[in-house]
C-alpha cells in the first residue's frame, strides 16, 4: 500500500497548491451554504466506494427526493492532502460534507482535529456495527464515523492444486501458519506452484497476523510504540522469514504483479482482505477451482483466532453547513438500510459491517465460482470475530521502520535486536 503524508506534515507548499486548485475549479466539492438541500461527498475507487455511494444516493431518493448528493471522485492520496491543507489552514471552505477515510488513518484526523468532524452519536448506534470498527471511528467517547466496508481477511485457495498435492479444502479449515507452510511445501513439490506472493515493501501480511492475536504496532493508547517485547509481532516476523526461506513465495513488486500471479495460476493461495474477490473472479476460466478458508492462526499465540482484517474505510461528516442533512443521509443508508447492503454485496462485492445486513438473502447465496461455497456468509461470520485493536495515529510511519528492519532480519540480524531497534526508532520518530 502507498505510504501517504501524515497529518502533521502538511507543508505550506502543499497548502498553497491545494488551495489554488480548489478555488479555481468549478464544482470542486465545496460545502453548501446553510439551508441548501445539497451535500458533497469525497471518495476514491470508482467501482467500489464511489459505486457504493451512488447506490446509497439512489436508495435515499425514496425517502428524501429533494436532497442532491454530489459525489466527487479523488485519489485517496489527494483526499488526504486536501484534508491536511484545509484543516491545517483552519478553514473548512473547500471541504466536503462527507468524506471517506481509511480506518488506519482515521485517528490521525480525529485526534488532531476533533472539532472539524460532526459527532454522529444521535444518528447511529455503534453497537449495530462490527465491534472492531468502532475503535478507529470514535474518539474521546464520541462516534464520528459510520463504519462502511469490512476488510475481513480469508485464505483464498486453489482447490485443484490442493487436490493434486494430496489435500482437501477441509484440511485447511483450522490450521496455523506452520501447518500452512508444510502444505505449501507439498504443493510446490507436487505442482511446481508457489504458495503465495509477497511484496517485501508491503507488510500487510504482518498486519493481518498480529491483528488475529489482538495486537498492533501501538499499545492500547494508540500512541505508544509496541514493538520490542510484542510476542505476536515477533512470531509474525519469524513466520514471515520461515515462509520466505521455504522457497514457496513468489516475490512481487506492485499491484499488477500481485493480481497477475493468481490470475495466471502461478500461486496456490491468496491470504488477504475480501475486497480481492472481484479480482480473483475476473479470471472466469478458473471458476470452480477456488475456495476460501479461515485465516490461519499464529500457532504460538493463545490469543490468535481465525479472523483478521486488512484495510477498510468509513464515512465521516465534516463540521460544515449541511452536516445535519449529511448525518441524516448516512443514518438512513449506510447506518441502517439492510436492503442497500444486499445490493452492495451483489453488485459491487462490498461486504459491510452493519451486523443486521448479514441476515439478508444476498449474504446467503452460494457462489459457483467458489465451488458453491457461501463465501459472503463466511466472511460476514469472520467479521464478527475480528479482534479489536487500536490502530492509532502511526500505523504507516511505524511500518516504514519495520520494512527496513524486516530486511535486516532476513539478512541475519537477531529478531530481538530487530524489534528493539525498531522500538527505539519509533520512540524517536513518532510523537
Amino acid at each position: 500500500m502507498k505510504k501517504l503524508l501524515a497529518v502533521a506534515l502538511a507543508s505550506f507548499v502543499l497548502l498553497t497548491a491545494c488551495s489554488s486548485k480548489e478555488n479555481n475549479a468549478p464544482n470542486n466539492g465545496e460545502a453548501p451554504a446553510a439551508g441548501t438541500k445539497e451535500i458533497t461527498v469525497w471518495a476514491w475507487d470508482k467501482a467500489f466506494n464511489i459505486g457504493a455511494m451512488e447506490r446509497a444516493s439512489e436508495a435515499y431518493k425514496a425517502k428524501n427526493a429533494d436532497l442532491k448528493v454530489n459525489i466527487v471522485e479523488n485519489a485517496q492520496a489527494d483526499i488526504i492532502q486536501k484534508l491536511n491543507a484545509g484543516l491545517n489552514a483552519g478553514t473548512t471552505k473547500s471541504l466536503p460534507t462527507i468524506v471517506l477515510i481509511e480506518d488506519y488513518r482515521a485517528q490521525s484526523f480525529l485526534q488532531a482535529y476533533p472539532d472539524a468532524f460532526f459527532a454522529l452519536n444521535d444518528f447511529i448506534t455503534p453497537s449495530d456495527f462490527a465491534d472492531y470498527k468502532i475503535g478507529p471511528t470514535s474518539f474521546d467517547g464520541k462516534q464520528y464515523g459510520v463504519p462502511f466496508d469490512s476488510g475481513v481477511a480469508g485464505l483464498y485457495v486453489r482447490s485443484d492444486y490442493l487436490e493434486e498435492a494430496g489435500f482437501k479444502v477441509d484440511d485447511l479449515q483450522d490450521i496455523d501458519w506452520k501447518k500452512l507452510i508444510e502444505i505449501g511445501k507439498e504443493v510446490k513439490a507436487k505442482t511446481g506452484k508457489s504458495l503465495l506472493t509477497q511484496d517485501p515493501n508491503d507488510l500487510g501480511l504482518i498486519r493481518m497476523m498480529i491483528q488475529s492475536a489482538g495486537s498492533w504496532y501501538l499499545k492500547e493508547d494508540g500512541t505508544t510504540p509496541n514493538l520490542a517485547g510484542n510476542a505476536a509481532l515477533k512470531e509474525a516476523f519469524e513466520t514471515y522469514k520461515e515462509l520466505m526461506n521455504a522457497d514457496i513465495v513468489k516475490v512481487t513488486s506492485d499491484w499488477s504483479q500481485f493480481v497477475g500471479a493468481f490470475n495466471s495460476g502461478e500461486v496456490a493461495s491468496v491470504p488477504t482482505g475480501n475486497w480481492i474477490t472481484a479480482s480473483v473472479k475476473a479470471e472466469a476460466s478458473q471458476s470452480g477451482k477456488w475456495a476460501v478458508v479461515p485465516f490461519p492462526k499464529l500457532g504460538g499465540n493463545p490469543n490468535s483466532v481465525h479472523a483478521s482484517n486488512l484495510g477498510g474505510s468509513s464515512w465521516y461528516v465534516m463540521n460544515v453547513d449541511g452536516k445535519e442533512a449529511a448525518a441524516e443521509f448516512l443514518k438512513a443508508t449506510f447506518g441502517s438500510d439492510v436492503d442497500l447492503y444486499q445490493k452492495l454485496v451483489t453488485e459491487i462485492g462490498a461486504i459491510g459491517t452493519l451486523k443486521a445486513a448479514a441476515a439478508g438473502d444476498a449474504y446467503k447465496q452460494a457462489d459457483e465460482f467458489f465451488g458453491g461455497q457461501n463465501v459472503i456468509q463466511d466472511f460476514a461470520k469472520w467479521t464478527e470475530q475480528i479482534p479489536s485493536v487500536n490502530y492509532g495515529m502511526h500505523t504507516y510511519a511505524i511500518e516504514d521502520i519495520l520494512v527496513v528492519e524486516m530486511q535486516n532480519y532476513m539478512g541475519g540480524k537477531d529478531i530481538d535486536k530487530v524489534l528493539s531497534d525498531a522500538q527505539s526508532q519509533a520512540e524517536t520518530q513518532v510523537k
